[in-house]
């Protein structure tokens, strides 16, 4: 296993510069000019010079970006062109609130989202198992955007329960977990309920219920558990999506996590900001993935990591 988990860990090492490389690229033939940006419309063509041969922006593309990544490696982010903070102490400030919201959303779709799952399944083409359903494709077809905003509009301004933005206290967290969540918990019901019903089908379900098992041991030990690959496989994909995807419900609420952070960057072009970001992201994603292979062989025995 550890062998396996270090080829992982080392397979990162493309894929971040693959996709850091292709941002650096993007920004840098996208419109506006990050020297004019900072200096001002009336600057002239000497200053505009100047600053370029500041930043680096006079030399190639792949220069740049090699330079950069060389720094990177070191743990030298650089430093924001517009307000000169050093991006890596910026981020050790604002990651731990992405974190926070990515990690209590996923715990709330799996602690709610899985057992409706289960009792859609066990109640199949019943009352239950439609109003399940019907929520769930609600929530994946709800922006996260919109949530966020009719929460807002219902928890903070009519109710007066919630705040609206900020991060000050933990009721300014009770929102965005609950824009977050929704697509991911309809996602961990609609998949839970798919494989619980393709297994109850199964031959050995049925001889557990012929040996005299109560059937909430044959629906947990039995059938939940040999579904819980795909439901993990759900999971995981769903706290990179959050991870990922943070920049809307950040936005909307004016959250001071990395998400909020990119927003602004990518508007102003701040390329140290940018691409240190998707790094972080890039990061997080592949160590997710990994977690996600290691614990098949949790659940499963059969599972052969290597």
């Amino acid at each position: 296993m550890l062998k396996y988990t270090l080829k992982r860990l080392l397979l990162l090492i493309p894929v971040i510069i693959g996709i850091t490389f292709l941002v650096f690229l993007v920004l840098s033939v996208s419109p506006g000019d990050p020297a004019v940006m900072m200096l001002g419309v009336e600057a002239t063509e000497a200053d505009i010079a100047a600053k370029r041969a500041e930043l680096g922006l006079d030399q190639p593309v792949l220069i740049q970006y090699v330079q950069y990544m060389l720094k990177a490696v070191r743990g030298d982010f650089g430093k924001s062109w517009y307000q000169g903070f050093d991006v890596l102490n910026e981020f050790s400030h604002r990651l731990p609130y992405t974190l926070t919201l990515a990690v209590l959303s996923t715990i709330v779709a799996v602690v709610i989202g899985i057992p409706a799952g289960v009792y859609a399944a066990v109640r199949h083409n019943h009352m239950p198992d439609y109003i399940i359903t019907f929520f769930a494709l609600l929530l994946s077809a709800a922006p996260t955007f919109w949530l966020g905003m009719m929460y807002q509009l219902f928890f903070s301004l009519k109710l007066g329960w919630l705040p609206a933005s900020g991060a000050g206290s933990w009721k300014a967290f009770i929102l965005p977990i609950m824009s977050l969540t929704g697509g991911m918990l309809a996602g961990n019901s609609r998949m839970t309920r798919t494989w619980l019903l393709d297994v109850i089908r199964s031959d050995y379900v049925r001889t557990a219920r012929a040996k005299g098992n109560k059937e909430s041991v044959v629906i947990v030990k039995h059938a939940l558990r040999n579904s819980l690959l795909q439901v993990i496989t759900q999971i995981g994909v769903g706290f990179s999506n959050i991870v990922g995807g943070s920049l809307v419900a950040e936005t909307v609420y004016a959250f001071p996590g990395i998400g909020s952070f990119l927003s602004a960057a990518v508007k102003s072009k701040d390329i140290p900001i940018v691409v240190g970001c998707i790094i972080v992201v890039s990061v997080i994603v592949g160590i997710t993935n990994l977690v996600v292979d290691l614990l098949y062989a949790v659940v499963d025995p059969r599972v052969q990591l290597e």
